[in-house]
């Protein structure tokens, strides 16, 4: 059965788009909302998110933790913020290699800002079983898209319930 390469989802912050901007790019704070990121460590400190940018994003699910080196692909204040997994490992990202791309995406409406996160799989080089069987092992018996679908939907009402109650 071909996977799923990407998901996405989006909810409405009644906050301005570069308000939302400016919190999801600081990768540090990530953890406040994702149920599985525990946040980043910026490589040279925190400071606002550019192209290029380089964290280690430390992560956990269940018992297992796991960190994974990223590196920003677009920051355009307000718009868009993406970054791309191209490393992991236990305590140090040392597999490298293409693993995921995340994107988020602020849209001005009426009643504040649409935020879209999206996961896109980028294991091209893996063959559809290979990648099914590791996925169903690693999130206890499901797909990553089911997996991150539900992530999502968890991260996105976390943000929004933080930022509207600020």
């Amino acid at each position: 059965m071909p996977r799923t390469l990407t998901v996405s989802d989006s909810v409405v912050v009644a906050r301005p788009p570069l308000a939302v901007y400016e919190q999801v790019s600081r990768v540090w704070q990530m953890g406040n909302w994702s149920p599985e990121n525990l946040g980043a460590r910026v490589r040279g400190g925190q400071r606002d998110a550019e192209v290029g940018m380089v964290f280690d994003g430390r992560n956990r699910r269940g018992p297992a933790s796991w960190t994974t080196r990223c590196t920003v692909s677009a920051a355009d204040p307000g718009e868009r913020f993406a970054f791309r997994v191209g490393a992991i490992g236990l305590r140090t990202p040392r597999l490298r290699g293409p693993i995921a791309t995340w994107e988020y995406r602020f849209e001005s409406v009426p009643g504040g800002t649409l935020v879209t996160e999206t996961w896109t799989d980028d294991r091209r080089r893996w063959p559809d079983p290979v990648a099914n069987a590791f996925d169903r092992i690693a999130t206890s018996g499901h797909t990553f898209a089911a997996f991150q679908r539900r992530n999502i939907a968890t991260t996105l009402r976390n943000l929004k319930a933080a930022l509207e109650a600020v």
